[in-house]
């Protein structure tokens, strides 16, 4: 996937969840924050971030803000590109080779869980997570207690006991990364659920994308250590 009108800039400050000042070239913008998580470790003052134009005179803001620079590292941080550089790879048949249609935001029991594939052997029910906390190489999910990620845990074991394929999938928004572990600290119920869904048939799949300024694209599996 990859974004228009993508200009660099420095961080000042995030007055609340949606809103951050960055400093350009062209001067102070006041941006939208493409991910409502808490991000601490990332947006940093004078951090080095990367900002995409939008051409909607109906906003406030004109632009969002995509990607961050930690150390050597650049993240992506825009919450809704994981979904949307999934579903590209997957309809290019690198995640399930019989793919014949992707269906999003398809309704199971009580959730509305990110995809279901249909494939020959049947339905392929997927929920997507985005990853952007990293620290010494290991990157970890969540960087906020989410019920409602629990919640898509226990509708994917649901989904793997009637005998559909289910699969957790972490998209990790950064590359060079060592593995994947659950945020235990943050959200303790959310690594049990995690690794129950493990034992009973969920595929739970990280993998890491080649990050660029106005750029992200699915790369290749990072080892999940549960």
């Amino acid at each position: 996937m990859r974004y228009h009108t993508v200009v660099k800039g420095r961080f000042l400050s995030r007055p609340n969840r949606f809103v951050a000042y960055v400093e350009t070239e062209q001067g102070l913008q006041v941006c939208h924050v493409k991910n409502t998580g808490r991000c601490r470790e990332l947006l940093t003052p004078g951090a080095v971030v990367y900002l995409e134009q939008v051409e909607n005179p109906a906003r406030k803001t004109g632009y969002d803000l995509i990607a961050v620079e930690k150390g050597d590292l650049l993240i992506n941080m825009d919450a809704q590109a994981p979904n949307r550089v999934f579903q590209e790879w997957a309809a290019q048949g690198h995640f399930l080779s019989d793919v014949q249609a992707i269906r999003p935001e398809f309704r199971y029991g009580e959730s509305r869980l990110d995809f279901a594939l249909s494939t020959e052997k049947g339905l392929h029910l997927v929920e997507v997570k985005g990853v952007t906390l990293e620290e010494d190489g290991i990157v970890r999910f969540p960087d906020a207690p989410t019920e409602r990620g629990v919640k898509h845990i226990r509708e994917l074991q649901r989904a793997a006991r009637e005998g559909l394929g289910a699969t957790l999938f972490f998209v990790v928004q950064m590359s060079g990364v060592r593995c994947f572990s659950p945020n235990d600290a943050t959200h303790p119920g959310f690594g049990e659920a995690l690794r129950e869904a493990a034992v009973s048939g969920v595929q739970i799949l990280a993998y890491d994308c080649r990050v660029t300024p106005d750029s992200l694209e699915i790369r290749a599996p990072v080892p999940v250590m549960l």
